[in-house]
């Protein structure tokens, strides 16, 4: 399949989004130089359920993220108003972003993903999605589902 049609693939997925509010990704500072899994510990700070208000090149889209530590392995779940609830089990730290990269079939063809939650200032976390390797970005901000009551 050419890098085309997946582009097209993803947008297609995407523009069936619901709007919602987006913000601006925070900064961050990293101290850590290679990537690596993550941890329990590394993880405990985005351990629960989010709420990723997210902006991409064709408008708005949210999202539900869970992230949680099973047996000591860091895993996660993410899903949306048009897409089914997806399993993730890659996750990584780079610096202070945790990653969490999993792929999803769209169409009969495997389209990865990859979110990455970016602790910023003032409680406030960045989060990215990239699709496709890159093909398609959302960025935007992610809010504890406790904390967004």
């Amino acid at each position: 399949m050419t890098r085309t049609t997946l582009t097209s693939a993803v947008l297609t997925v995407l523009l069936g989004m619901p709007a919602a509010a987006a913000t601006s990704p925070a900064p961050f500072a990293g101290t850590q130089t290679t990537p690596h899994q993550a941890t329990a510990a590394e993880a405990a700070r985005f351990v629960g359920d989010w709420i990723l208000a997210m902006q991409g090149p064709n408008g708005p889209g949210t999202f539900n993220l869970s992230v949680k530590v099973e047996q000591e392995k860091v895993a996660g779940e993410i899903s949306s108003d048009t897409l089914p609830k997806q399993a993730i089990t890659d996750v990584t730290v780079d610096k202070e972003s945790l990653v969490l990269s999993y792929t999803f079939d769209y169409q009969g063809n495997a389209v990865d993903a990859a979110v990455t939650l970016t602790p910023g200032t003032d409680e406030k976390v960045a989060a990215q999605i990239s699709f496709a390797g890159g093909a398609y970005v959302m960025t935007g901000s992610a809010t504890k589902k406790d904390a967004a009551k």
